[in-house]
């Protein structure tokens, strides 16, 4: 008697670069099972030139199975155009399950349509709160966890959250990190990886040059970079470090602009730098003394591997990597950011530890759930 293996599948929905980063480790993990198979649906939301062929062959999963190209304009522009392209789509192939990553606007579009037409959502990074609802991606994370069926959770203040929020204690799973499985994985690759003519390396053998230390600047926030008293704060803190210190800047044309237009000097011992790929970036942060940023991942990514942080914001909806990690929230006084940079340079930054279950493993664990729950 032959044994039919019935295999779900599950649409993994990407909406901008990071969101690869996001699902290449599931999609690794789905390719070892013969009970789930998957579709990597591409949103559009942001176009990107630099996803060729070399980009996924880097993250070890094919391209996007589908391209929705509903990107551009407001928030609600692009999140009205993301739905109707989903929905159509899930109409036409329906899938088992529906896995958003993060906090996107194609999260949040694309739960909505999948709870709507009754396929159940997973969410992935699940349960981060900074409590700032001025925040787009706060308003994203809130409304794509209350119609979620699965919380796949990076942090123990996560599953706190997601509890206070009356969510189902069953529902809730504490994995680990995929962004940290992904970082571990490009990880053991980069020193095979062809990266000898960016510019990052250029500015590392110079620094090795000068004594080899330096630090990593990276800025995108509207909170900072939109507000030209707050980047001029931030303009001057940088400045000072810089004094003492080379920093490196891999800035956005957006974030860029606008220290044009604010007239933000940032003096001769800033380099920038346009926005990096994703191995030339790691190779550029992972040697760093300290990396000064607003992003929410490299919080995340400065832990994992021990490298002296400093966040640039007044919250933060990742606080592990505070209490467990490497991480110092310095908010906006270009006082506390200075001090904060000077400890460093003292010997006296943070590297704290790994927290719990980032080890790589997150994405089976995701997927081995999701398998049992569908089957």
């Amino acid at each position: 008697m032959s044994l039919w293996i019935i295999m779900r599948l599950i649409y993994l929905v990407v909406g901008a670069r990071p969101n690869f980063m996001k699902i290449a480790p599931v999609v690794r993990a789905i390719d070892r099972r013969d009970d789930l198979t998957y579709k990597i649906v591409h949103t559009g939301q942001h176009y990107d030139r630099e996803m060729n062929d070399v980009f996924f062959e880097e993250l070890g999963i094919p391209a996007p199975d589908v391209y929705m190209a509903a990107g551009g304009g407001s928030h609600s522009q692009q999140t009205g155009k993301i739905m109707v392209a989903f929905e159509e789509y899930c109409q036409a192939h329906p899938p088992d399950a529906v896995m958003v990553v993060g906090d996107v606007n194609s999260t949040l579009a694309c739960s909505i349509v999948a709870k709507k037409l009754c396929i159940p959502v997973a969410h992935v990074e699940a349960g981060l709160r900074s409590g700032d609802l001025t925040m787009p991606e706060e308003i994203n994370r809130l409304v794509t966890d209350s119609i979620s069926d699965w919380f796949f959770v990076t942090e123990p203040a996560g599953v706190e959250n997601l509890k206070n929020e009356g969510k189902s204690a069953s529902a809730i799973h504490y994995v680990g990190h995929v962004m940290i499985d992904n970082l571990l994985y490009q990880a053991g690759k980069l020193a095979s990886a062809d990266i000898s003519d960016c510019e990052t390396v250029t500015f590392k053998k110079q620094a090795a040059v000068n004594g080899g230390r330096y630090g990593v600047v990276t800025l995108h926030r509207p909170s900072n970079v939109d507000d030209p008293q707050t980047m001029s704060k931030i303009g001057a803190a940088l400045r000072e470090i810089a004094s003492e210190l080379p920093l490196i800047f891999p800035a956005h044309p957006r974030t860029r602009n606008k220290i044009q237009q604010f007239g933000v000097d940032l003096g001769p011992r800033i380099t920038l730098v346009a926005p990096q790929a994703y191995m030339p970036f790691l190779n550029l942060w992972k040697d760093a003394a300290v990396v000064l940023t607003d992003s929410g991942g490299l919080q995340e990514e400065t832990t994992a591997l021990g490298v002296p942080c400093i966040t640039i914001r007044e919250n933060t909806e990742r606080p592990v990597t505070i209490t467990e990690g490497s991480n110092v929230l310095a908010g906006t006084d270009p006082v506390r950011i200075v001090a904060e940079a000077r400890k460093v340079l003292r010997g006296e930054g943070k590297r704290g530890g790994r927290p719990m279950l980032w080890d790589g493993k997150a994405a089976e664990r995701i997927v081995e759930i999701l398998a049992m729950d569908l089957a």
